[in-house]
């Protein structure tokens, strides 16, 4: 029987690399996005022709309640039962902390904390027994976030959440964790000044940044090994050794 995968914020970055390795490991996938229709649709014909996997895309936006709904019920219409939940898409805010806006403060925390855990309440229904939710947390929820106050303080929220959740989804066998990538390669980090990157790769043990490709091994990991549960599992590269 298909193995299905839900990851929010499925089609670019992070969430795109999860998608290959997932779809390279047998699973059907559902990948949300926010607004970019065009490469929505390019990510879900590149990422079925390196897969083979079935790819589904579907617009549904962190910060609007509805989009709970909207998910939901395109997976009863299509009658999908989830064997993994990714949660992915998060937002930030890098305003000063003199400067940031109550507005501001609390769409980051509705995107990174709230929606996740009411699309999670509404959906528990329809993912498996023995079926893995995934969070994304951060470094920046460990170590002090120098830029986004709103940014570090919800990841560190995320990382409470996973800990917290363990005993409820207990109950369902259904297993929940976290990854707390540090600085990884994607098109964004990729826009970086020089110097900026390399003050951030002489931080890091390992001197760069993470591939993509390398992060998402350890979602796959997460979800595929049925005795992690619980776990925020850091992925720096060693970042402050130095």
């Amino acid at each position: 029987m298909k193995k299905h995968a839900l990851i929010t914020g499925g089609t670019k970055g992070i969430g795109k690399a999860i998608a290959c390795s997932l779809g390279n490991a047998g699973y059907d996938l559902l990948l949300t996005y926010a607004s970019d229709d065009d490469a929505a649709r390019l990510a879900q014909e590149n990422i079925r022709q390196a897969t083979g996997a079935e790819v589904q895309v579907l617009k549904a936006d962190i910060t609007d309640m509805q989009s709970i709904d909207t998910i939901q019920s395109f997976l009863t219409k299509h009658t999908i039962r989830l064997d993994a939940l990714i949660f992915n898409a998060g937002l930030t805010c890098r305003d000063t902390f003199e400067e940031i806006k109550p507005t501001d403060w609390e769409r980051v925390f509705f995107g990174n904390i709230h929606f996740p855990v009411f699309l999670l309440q509404r959906i528990l229904s329809q993912i498996n027994k023995g079926g893995s939710v995934v969070f994304t947390g951060s470094a920046m929820g460990i170590y002090p976030h120098s830029v986004s106050l709103a940014y570090g303080v919800t990841k560190s929220a995320v990382h409470a959440l996973v800990k917290n959740l363990v005993k409820f989804l207990a109950p369902y066998q259904i297993r929940v964790n976290g990854v707390a990538p540090g600085f990884v390669d994607t098109e964004w980090q990729k826009t970086k000044p020089a110097e900026i990157r390399k003050n951030i790769e002489n931080k890091i043990a390992l001197e760069r940044f993470c591939d993509p490709a390398e992060l998402a091994e350890v979602y796959k990991t997460l979800v595929e090994n049925s005795y992690f549960n619980g776990e925020i599992v850091v992925v720096d590269g060693g970042y402050s050794y130095k």
